[in-house]
């Protein structure tokens, strides 16, 4: 079964003085705002690194709750902060890393089993495989 989630984008302008708008298929973001000053400047809009951040996080988040499920535990309480780390290299930029900081209350897990438990999630997350998968692109221009 493939399951398809979409999110679109719309942009007027120029890349610093441009606009953009973010849109998600499940109605969470509509019409969000981010741009340059968002990205790059800490002014208020949303920006693709962070989307990706939120991304990663709910991910491996949920993936550790299976992950745990699996081996007989429950998470009392689960909380992850994914950081994505935009670096320029020469004249463009690369997101170089996203760092996960997890804590958890897990009753009855031993810090071996819970360490085994949550890099088997960081593994096995989607979000974490697509950070390095190809990535393709279909182009065309409009009327």
């Amino acid at each position: 079964m493939d399951i398809v989630r979409r999110a679109s984008v719309a942009w007027s302008g120029g890349a610093r003085d441009g606009k953009g708008a973010i849109s998600t298929e499940s109605g969470a973001l509509k019409s969000y705002p981010y741009g340059f000053a968002s990205r790059f400047e800490g002014q208020p809009g949303s920006n693709p690194e962070e989307l990706v951040a939120a991304a990663h996080a709910s991910c491996f988040t949920m993936a550790l709750a299976v992950a745990l499920n699996r081996a007989g535990h429950t998470g009392l309480h689960l909380e992850t902060e994914a950081a994505v780390t935009l670096k320029q290299i020469g004249v463009g930029y690369e997101i170089t890393a996203s760092r996960l900081t997890l804590r958890a209350r897990i009753p009855g897990i031993d810090q071996k089993a819970f360490s085994e438990i949550a890099n088997s999630a960081k593994a096995g997350c989607p979000v974490s495989k697509l950070l390095k998968a190809e990535v393709t692109l279909e182009a065309s221009l409009v009327a």
